[in-house]
C-alpha cells in the first residue's frame, strides 16, 4: 500500500483562526485524514512526525529573528508550502507596527522591554523563503482551504477566483451598497472569498481578504470621498487586517502617511 502524502501545519504570529478553519472542515475532515497523513499539527494533535513534508500550511507572520530561522527550516522541510490568511500573505494586523517605531509599542506594553527580542516589521511568509501559493482571508474560507489542499494533492492548480467581493455580491442578487445606499464599501478592490459577508446584511466591506489581483484603490478611495470621507478615514481603513499589502499600505500612505 502506497505512503499516504504526509501533511504539515504550522504556526508564526498570528490569532490560529486559519487552522480553526480547517478544524471547522468537520465532516471533510474526516476525509481528508483518510487521503494524508498529519505529520504535524500542534492545534490538533500533540503528536508530530518528522520531515519532510509533501505539503506544509503555514499561518501567521514573521515577527521575531526565532521566526525568520525556522520558516527556512519548514522550507527546507516542505515540498510544497502555502500561506494562508492575512498574517502569512500580508503581514497581518501585526503589520500596524510597520508605520511606527517598534521600540515605543515595545515600552507601552511590556513592563521589562529589555527582555523583548523582536523585528522592527512584521513581514509575510514569502518575505523570507519561497511559496508555492497564497491562499487570502482573515479566517481563510475553510472550503478554499479544502480546495488548495485537493489541489496541491493531485498536482494541480487551486481553483481559487481571482475576481473581487462586488462578483459575489451580484451572484447572490445582493444590490451593491456603495451604489444604492451610499455605504462606504472596500468590495470593488477585495479578494472575493467571504461570500459578501458583509454587504448582505447591508455594511460596506472590510477588506478582509486583501486586495484583489488587480486593485483600482485610487478610484475608490475618489468615490469615498465624493460619499463624505475624510483624509483619516481612508488613511485608516485601508490599515487593517491586510495593511501590509502593497496596494492598501500604498493607499493609506497617499492619505495620511
Amino acid at each position: 500500500m502506497p505512503a499516504r502524502p504526509r501533511l504539515a501545519v504550522w504556526k508564526f504570529a498570528s490569532c490560529d483562526g486559519c487552522q480553526l478553519s480547517l478544524l471547522d472542515c468537520e465532516e471533510e475532515l474526516l476525509s481528508l485524514a483518510e487521503a494524508v497523513e498529519i505529520g504535524y499539527f500542534l492545534e490538533a494533535s500533540r503528536k508530530t512526525l518528522p520531515g519532510p513534508y509533501d505539503l506544509s500550511l503555514v499561518e501567521g507572520s514573521i515577527t521575531t529573528p526565532e521566526d525568520a530561522e525556522r520558516i527556512r527550516e519548514v522550507r527546507r522541510l516542505s515540498q510544497k508550502l502555502v500561506t494562508i490568511g492575512a498574517c502569512a500573505t500580508a503581514g497581518g494586523i501585526q503589520a500596524l507596527r510597520n508605520f511606527a517605531r517598534i521600540e515605543e509599542f515595545v515600552s507601552a506594553v511590556y513592563a521589562s522591554p529589555e527582555y523583548i527580542r523582536t523585528l522592527e516589521r512584521s513581514t509575510p511568509i514569502a518575505a523570507h523563503v519561497p511559496v508555492d501559493f497564497e491562499l487570502q482571508g482573515c479566517p481563510v474560507n475553510r472550503l478554499q482551504l479544502l480546495e488548495v489542499i485537493s489541489a496541491f494533492l493531485a498536482g494541480r492548480t487551486p481553483a481559487i477566483p481571482r475576481y473581487s467581493v462586488c462578483v459575489e455580491c451580484k451572484r447572490a442578487g445582493t444590490p451593491c451598497v456603495l451604489v444604492a445606499r451610499g455605504t462606504p464599501c472596500l468590495g470593488p478592490v477585495t479578494h472575493a472569498g467571504c461570500g459578501a459577508i458583509c454587504p448582505g446584511y447591508g455594511r460596506g466591506c472590510y477588506g478582509c481578504y486583501g486586495p484583489m489581483e488587480t486593485p483600482n484603490t485610487p478610484s475608490l478611495a475618489r468615490r469615498w470621498q465624493a460619499l463624505g470621507a475624510s483624509e483619516r478615514d481612508l488613511h485608516r481603513v485601508f490599515r487593517t487586517f491586510n495593511a501590509g499589502a502593497e496596494p492598501f499600505r500604498r493607499e493609506s500612505e497617499a492619505h495620511g502617511g
